[in-house]
């Protein structure tokens, strides 16, 4: 495996040290490292992954040199238009580095999700026209993959290398930021489907979330067909639950979202808020963290997200960071007039024994279908 450090030190040797992206877990050991190891003006950790390549452009444009974006391959879709209309040589001619974390390889079991975009991750770059190489383990062979990636670099291309599970030595996240918020996600996402109504249904997101909410139902016994579990297609949640809701208006609609989540594609509360679905309920568990991926920060607990909602016209909106303040707050939001925000701010983290979903999506699917038709 290779060193964190080996590899950030080969680029820094080659003047290559402006980083943005959204954390991968494949990525975690080097996302870490940079975060330890490059100050704020040198790490973004953007909305989602266009927006890096937009960040990284506009480096470019300042210094002349070229910056990392690094990524889940689940991101490729995000970084397609600015790479075509951006970076392209029959455009801006703009070179930028690609870390990209290949999930889903073919021959390497994971999660549904990941299984179509592992098929495709290569072929997307070899359709943009964008030269790659998957990055070896062996160091001295990495190094000369560096060495070919900068020379692409230094002709103003955009070059990606693809990264394998375990490619990195383990690194440890030092520079950890720790709220004082008491409540956990998972005894949140309890209490607040506890409190739905017997026709009510969940659009929950990628990752945590979802994977808390199924055990909740598991461990109590309950069904899953009240559940659409977003598994990919991380930031779209809120959009599911709205095509919901404008369908089945004698239900009430609940989107469980994260920071992470709903920062990457933030435009999507302008046109819940614009449909004025009155049955919707937007609940952000707010931790500031991309948990699922290693805990990098987000600017989730930062910013105010009540705000933005009542200014793209969500009507009501509601905040609480304490299991009794929950509670209590619960019964007042069940009796609004949607579109509702409900923000919940919870510490980071997750029990490590926390399972995964054991039915298929198409499974969930056609349970959630069969439930919103009766």
């Amino acid at each position: 495996m290779i060193s964190p450090k080996f590899f950030i030190e080969t680029l820094k040797s080659y003047d290559i040290d402006f980083y943005a992206g959204v954390p991968d877990s494949l990525l975690k050991n080097i996302c870490a490292y940079i975060a330890d190891n490059m100050d704020a003006q040198h790490n973004i950790i953007a909305a989602n992954e266009g927006a890096a390549v937009g960040l990284a452009a506009g480096y470019h444009l300042a210094t002349g040199k070229a910056g990392v974006v690094y990524m889940q391959n689940s991101g490729e879709g995000n970084i397609i238009n600015p790479l075509a209309s951006l970076t392209d040589k029959e455009v801006y001619n703009i070179p930028v580095l690609l870390l990209i974390g290949w999930r889903g390889r073919p021959g390497v079991r994971d999660e549904p999700q990941h299984v179509k975009q592992g098929k495709v991750t290569t072929g997307i770059l070899n359709t943009m026209g964008i030269n790659y190489d998957v990055l070896s383990t062996d160091e001295e062979k990495a190094a000369k993959q560096i060495a070919i990636a900068v020379e692409a670099l230094k002709n103003n291309e955009v070059y990606a290398l693809v990264i394998e599970k375990g490619t990195f030595e383990d690194y440890k996240l030092q520079s950890v930021e720790i709220n004082d918020l008491t409540m956990t996600r998972e005894s949140a996402i309890q209490a607040v489907a506890a409190a739905l109504g017997e026709k009510d249904a969940i659009v929950s997101t990628t990752g945590m979330i979802s994977r808390e909410l199924f055990e909740y139902r598991a461990n109590n016994g309950e069904s899953h067909n009240r559940d659409f579990l977003t598994v990919g297609s991380m930031g779209h949640a809120s959009q599911i639950a709205l095509g919901i809701a404008m369908q089945k208006t004698d239900r009430t609609i609940w989107c469980f979202d994260g920071d992470g989540a709903i920062i990457m594609h933030m435009g999507s509360m302008a046109i819940v808020a614009s449909k004025e679905p009155r049955n919707f309920v937007h609940v952000v568990f707010n931790n500031g963290a991309h948990d699922s991926v290693g805990g990098q920060p987000t600017v989730g607990l930062k910013i105010n997200f009540p705000c933005i909602a009542r200014g793209v016209g969500y009507k009501h909106t509601f905040s609480v960071s304490t299991m009794k303040d929950l509670e209590q707050i619960l019964e007042d939001v069940k009796k609004t007039e949607g579109p509702t925000l409900l923000e919940v701010k919870v510490k980071k983290g997750n029990r490590k024994n926390l399972g995964r979903p054991t039915t298929t999506p198409v499974q969930n699917k056609e349970a959630l279908m069969d439930f919103l038709s009766k």
